[in-house]
């Protein structure tokens, strides 16, 4: 006789999500994803200025601080065939490097590490012994005995005080915790160094683009004044600021973050649930030209279906063939379309006007409509994006900086290749590609100072900023690796306004509900089989979910068009 197990809301995320799973016999044999707030974000945007739509789209995220506005920007240089200066690509690469960097530790220390990190369990760490492993994995100056001490006695302020503060409502015991105490304890000691070192990583924003969260981005290049010997704009003094943070950040990623990671990995390289299928998708990015060369791609483009790595198919966002979105299982309006028949976005409708059951409610009906989330499909296929797809199709179109990194961490760890397909290979990627960013950060800030010595500073392109000069009707899409995977904005543009915007977001992609096949997507797929310990604590569900670091915010929005209701904050 099964049960069901109700995760709700998936805490350590960004946005509402709801997990159900079947479970009988100590595994779960069926689970079902929801977004549970409702998506309209892009109704908002449709008859402005497609110049302006940037800043509003943006706000779709508070943790993908720019990812949106780079992709809406790209969607609307690519209709109208905007080619941006040598300065502003190298910037724009430069921000999503920053973020990407700054996710990375962000997700592994303060969202996910606490997955496998038992806080309280560091108390019966010993102090020297903790240093002595901190030496012997890195060269980290924070690692004496009288450090741990310290980070000890943090923790036992907090447990003796009843309010575990950041650390509450942990399952703190579980079973399933398997590191020693003293790498307990190492873990938190970084957990709070993360904090203070990612505060600053993006100061970068705030120089390029004037402030963070949120960043300013302009079509037709970047609003960033360059002058080297002016105090009015970005100069000698702020570029070697940002070198200075770009140094730091390759110290952390290499001295803590990575050597946490293997350490951490070790003791769970027997933890190898959590797989998807083996179906990878990269739209690729990080170009080393303009970013519409596609073969310039650090991060390379294409598609694995059924783990077949030496068959990279060829991704075309243009294709209705290759992209549609499915709302049989979602929330969502689409009374005119055929069950099965998908849309692809430039023909994507946000009709909220759904009658049937949505929630609140005790359970889902999985028979029926159960997400806010949409179900995007390439060829047909649910697709795993983000760190795993990407170093997967890296490493099998034969990039050999990838192939390096990849090959690196296997024999550290001493596991094969497919023991990445599961939640732990997935969290391993992700420092893996961490690694990658920083150094491409470093050669990216080095290429453009190098460029503005030879006297260029230009930073934005007019020649096609006037509406009048636009063709009446034309179509474009921005694509773009975000952190948490492939992320695409498409655009239609009649007459100098939008006529339609959809954005089909990573987890979208990772937290779509069931098709008009049934086919499950990613993460209800890869929480079959995964064992749970005990169904009042069930650790392993987030260990699963969090390794994909969901971003329902992003998936789902939020938007009331009647209602104009304001929050009041009082100061006492």
């Amino acid at each position: 006789m099964s049960e069901r197990i109700v995760v709700d809301p998936v805490t350590r995320i960004e946005g509402h999500l709801r997990i159900e799973a079947d479970f009988e016999n100590g595994y779960i044999t069926e689970a079902y994803s929801s977004g549970t707030g409702v998506r309209g974000i892009e109704k908002i945007v449709v008859g402005r200025d497609p110049r302006d739509i940037w800043a509003f789209v943006q706000r779709i995220c508070g943790v993908c601080t720019t990812v949106h506005a780079l992709a809406s920007i790209r969607s609307v240089e690519d209709a109208l065939d905007i080619t941006v200066p040598r300065n502003a690509s190298l910037i724009r690469e430069i921000m999503n490097e920053t973020q990407f960097v700054h996710d990375h530790v962000v997700h592994f220390y303060h969202l996910h590490a606490l997955d496998w990190v038992d806080v309280v369990n560091a108390l019966e760490a010993d102090p020297e012994e903790t240093s002595q492993i901190a030496q012997s994995i890195s060269d980290w100056p924070k690692s004496s005995p009288g450090y741990f001490q310290g980070v000890k006695d943090k923790v036992q302020k907090l447990v003796d005080s009843g309010q575990l503060g950041i650390f509450a409502n942990g399952y703190w015991g579980h079973e399933a915790y398997k590191l020693p105490p003293e790498v307990n304890l190492l873990a938190v000691a970084h957990y709070l160094e993360a904090l203070d070192w990612q505060k600053n990583i993006v100061q970068i924003h705030t120089i390029l683009g004037g402030k963070n969260p949120h960043p300013h981005y302009v079509v037709g290049g970047m609003a960033t004044p360059i002058d080297i010997n002016s105090d009015n704009a970005i100069n000698a003094e702020r570029f070697s600021h940002m070198q200075k943070l770009i140094n730091e950040a390759f110290d952390f990623v290499e001295q803590v973050y990575i050597p946490d990671l293997l350490a951490i990995g070790s003791y769970y390289k027997d933890w190898l649930y959590g797989a998807a299928k083996p179906n990878f998708l990269s739209f690729g990015d990080f170009s080393t030209g303009d970013v519409r060369e596609v073969e310039k791609y650090r991060m390379p483009r294409g598609a694995i279906i059924d783990g077949q790595l030496e068959d990279i198919q060829e991704v075309d966002l243009r294709d209705p063939e290759h992209v549609r979105e499915f709302t049989d299982h979602a929330w969502y309006d689409d009374a005119e379309r055929e069950d099965g028949d998908g849309r692809h976005p430039w023909e994507g409708k946000t009709d909220l006007n759904y009658s049937g059951p949505k929630p609140p409610f005790d359970q889902l009906d999985t028979d029926a409509r159960y997400s806010w989330v949409k179900a995007p499909r390439y060829k047909g296929h649910a697709m795993e994006t983000g760190p795993l797809a990407r170093l997967m199709v890296g490493y099998a179109s034969g990039n050999e900086e990838i192939q390096q990194v990849v090959d690196e961490a296997l024999e550290a760890l001493g596991v094969p290749m497919d023991a990445l397909y599961s939640a732990l290979g997935r969290t391993v990627a992700r420092g893996l590609e961490t690694r990658l960013m920083v150094r491409w950060l470093r050669d990216d800030m080095n290429a453009l100072i190098d460029n503005i010595k030879t006297g260029d500073q230009v930073t934005f392109n007019s020649s096609k900023w006037e509406p009048n000069s636009w063709p009446d009707n034309v179509q474009g899409v921005g694509w773009m690796e975000a952190p948490r995977g492939s992320l695409g904005h498409w655009i239609e543009i009649e007459n100098g306004k939008a006529k339609n915007y959809q954005a089909v977001v990573p987890t979208t992609w990772l937290a779509s509900p069931k098709d008009h096949t049934g086919q499950p997507g990613p993460y209800e797929e890869a929480l079959k089989g995964v064992p749970v310990a005990d169904p009042e604590q069930p650790i392993e569900i987030l260990r699963v979910i969090h390794s994909f670091d969901p971003c329902l915010a992003c998936a789902v929005h939020l938007t009331d068009k009647e209602k104009e209701g304001t929050t009041k904050i009082r100061i006492i």
